[in-house]
């Protein structure tokens, strides 16, 4: 049977309307280890959003699963009202800089480009327009003059600023980034939180893992605290506290220990 059309932009309206992420019950294990468990919240539209927490928390394998590059055990992940796969289209996404073959022979122009192959299409060749485009997102993040330079001969902020202008040339709705302000200099981290004011001010909702606390309520105005469970989310001036810090950082034996038994207690059940 044949939907209606009036149903179906209908239908097609309330996708575009919802909310860019919704994660439910997400529950990630390797090798039967939780990594992530019972993780849910929402991130409202047009907002710039931090996921903190300490080191193992499962912050990156969180970006991952709502990407589905690593498999969820449970759960639910939505993309504007979809799954992944229906809206990859509109998300983009910065790796953390130690997941990238710096020594892979392309140039920084070629870098960004990659970014528009999903606008290409794979093995069709990239026109002058597409360079164009690539190298209007370089001069947007300040590094238009690297455009031929092989990746390899970059500092570390500048490969930074080429992710960050490949992930822009793809014009999406939402972006995940892995640590964008890592292992950079002043002047790169205060370029990409500039650029990322911009992208929210333009409606592009933005997640960023992020590890200084001392500029968490200055760039961000969400957050997600994380140790394999999310501690507390939502505004900065609301959740952004020492307790929940506490509750954060503190710990974390006795949470794996708690999570790993009702891990074990929902196998039983099933």
């Amino acid at each position: 049977m044949t939907e209606d059309p009036k149903n179906q932009s209908q239908n097609q309206d309330k996708r575009t309307q919802a909310v860019p992420l919704s994660v439910r019950d997400l529950t990630v294990a390797y090798h039967r280890k939780p990594v992530l468990w019972d993780v849910e919240f929402e991130i409202p539209t047009g907002s710039l959003v931090g996921i903190i927490g300490p080191n193992g928390a499962g912050k990156s394998t969180l970006l991952k699963s709502i990407m589905g590059i690593i498999p969820m055990a449970f759960g639910k992940v939505e993309i504007f009202g979809q799954p992944y796969r229906k809206s990859q289209q509109r998300v983009g996404y910065v790796p953390q800089k130690e997941s990238v073959d710096w020594d892979f022979p392309v140039t920084a122009l070629d870098v960004v480009t990659m970014g528009l192959y999903k606008k290409i299409g794979w093995c069709l060749p990239v026109r002058s327009k597409h360079r164009t485009e690539a190298l209007q997102a370089m001069e947007r993040v300040g590094i238009a003059d690297l455009a031929n330079r092989q990746i390899s001969e970059l500092s570390g902020g500048q490969q930074q600023r080429t992710f960050l202008a490949r992930a822009l040339v793809q014009n999406a709705d939402l972006y995940l980034m892995d640590e964008p302000f890592a292992a950079v200099d002043a002047a790169t981290e205060s370029a990409i939180i500039k650029m990322l004011r911009v992208m929210k001010s333009e409606g592009k909702t933005v997640i960023v893992i992020h590890h200084d606390l001392q500029t968490v309520a200055s760039y961000f105005d969400h957050v997600i605290l994380l140790n394999m469970r999310v501690v507390a989310d939502g505004p900065v001036n609301e959740v952004f506290h020492e307790d929940n810090l506490n509750k954060t950082y503190g710990g974390r034996l006795t949470l794996l220990d708690e999570v790993s038994e009702a891990m074990r207690r929902r196998e039983r059940s099933i």
